[in-house]
């Protein structure tokens, strides 16, 4: 391999080599779809019992409309979407690090031509995932037609690809505090109760932010927004879609700017931290 490899094409293998992996083991990869996806099911119909109780959640004020039963579809589709990706390409690598450097097979993928943050975070890519992701995307479809047949709404070609886009800076965002986290079994040596803190950290997306606006709530809210930026990574995406049918307020047009960067802020945040963790870590041979 050349010292400036081409990261697609060995990406590409990562893929292929992962579904031979799986297909190798058909019975486990079908339990693992169909559990992931029977999860999915039993999720919805929670939130379809709640609407039955209700015909809109997050009205914050007046001029808040909140979210009507396939707004929050469309909401939980794109969280169904993020959380797939996460899962299908870093969830498995990022808790294999934590083994990587307990065992000192670390010292193979730091030796190799290639950068160890790639290499780390997509050495293997769980196809199971896929089960969800579909789930997401006809999620997705019925209720851009249901908003469609209400009011006569369809995203153009710029809420298209601006979805696509904040999409992928949800995934960033989100991979971002894993990385970090995983980061961290370096220094801790064994930080399996760390990175499930990544897991209670990422709950508080599962939600539209109008439903922090309120009393204590607005501290979560302003926290994870601002500081620990998970709230941003589906509400953006989401609101691109849905807000349309709505009147605007201020924040529909500052959490599209600052989602930008605090992308580019989580990025360069876990990167830094990636790296200064590698210089403590103390090979297998040493």
């Amino acid at each position: 391999m050349s010292q400036h490899p081409r990261y697609f094409r060995v990406l590409l293998t990562f893929l292929r080599n992962s579904l031979v992996r799986d297909m190798t083991f058909r019975a486990n990869f079908l339990i693992d779809t169909i559990s992931s996806t029977s999860w999915v099911f039993m999720n919805l119909g929670f939130y379809i019992l709640i609407f039955e109780q209700t015909e809109r959640i997050g009205t914050s004020a007046d001029w808040d409309p909140g979210w009507q039963k396939e707004q929050f579809f469309l909401f939980l589709a794109t969280t169904l979407l993020i959380n797939s990706l996460i899962r299908g390409l870093f969830l498995s690598n990022a808790v294999e690090f934590s083994e990587q450097i307990r065992t000192g097979t670390l010292d193979f993928a730091l030796v190799k031509p290639i950068d160890t943050q790639f290499l780390i975070s997509l050495g293997r890519i769980e196809w199971s995932s896929i089960g969800p992701f579909t789930c997401g995307l006809l999620l997705m479809a019925y209720s851009l037609h249901q908003i469609h047949l209400g009011s006569g709404y369809v995203p153009g070609a710029v809420e298209v690809l601006l979805y696509v886009f904040y999409l992928g800076c949800g995934v960033a965002i989100y991979y971002s505090l894993m990385i970090a986290m995983a980061s961290t079994s370096i220094w801790l040596g064994r930080n399996r109760t760390l990175l499930d803190f990544w897991f209670y950290i990422t709950n508080f997306s599962r939600y539209p932010m109008e439903i922090y606006q309120r009393g204590l709530g607005f501290a979560l809210l302003y926290f994870f927004t601002y500081f620990v930026p998970v709230l941003v990574a589906v509400n953006v995406p989401a609101r691109l879609l849905v807000r349309p049918l709505s009147p605007q307020h201020t924040e529909d047009w500052i959490l599209p700017p600052f989602a930008v960067l605090a992308t580019l802020g989580s990025l360069a945040a876990s990167r830094w931290v990636f790296n200064r963790s590698l210089l403590s870590y103390r090979s297998a041979s040493s």
